[in-house]
């Protein structure tokens, strides 16, 4: 036998209510900032795997590494806005590597 709450006492989702319809919005405006980091991610990653392909200098190098963790960072950051805790599928799905891993959340002093 199924037990189930009241209908008055169940959240309702089906109604307009304003509530719901801002909650909505909301879930949407995450999904689609979500989606911006991943793609600001890709971008960086897809710089840094060129130009250390191409035998970028040592300070260009560091300074696409600094960028690629604060895209990274970024991009961790609005993933556990949308409830996404780990972080382990992204760094596999992204192919995001150690080296940019091992700089996430310093915060560099500017000379």
């Amino acid at each position: 036998m199924t037990v189930r709450p009241p209908q008055a006492l169940a959240p309702s989702f089906s109604k307009d209510t304003g509530l719901n319809i801002l909650e909505y919005e909301l879930m949407s405006e995450r999904a689609d900032a979500l989606g911006r980091h991943g793609l600001k991610v890709e971008k960086a990653l897809e710089l840094l795997a060129g130009r250390l392909a191409a035998g970028c200098g040592e300070e260009e190098r560091e300074d696409l590494l600094n960028d690629a963790a604060d895209k990274v960072w970024a991009f961790f950051i609005q993933r556990e806005i949308c409830g996404l805790r780990s972080q382990k599928d992204a760094i596999r799905r992204y192919a995001i590597p150690p080296e940019v891993i091992a700089r996430l959340g310093i915060v560099r002093r500017k000379a």
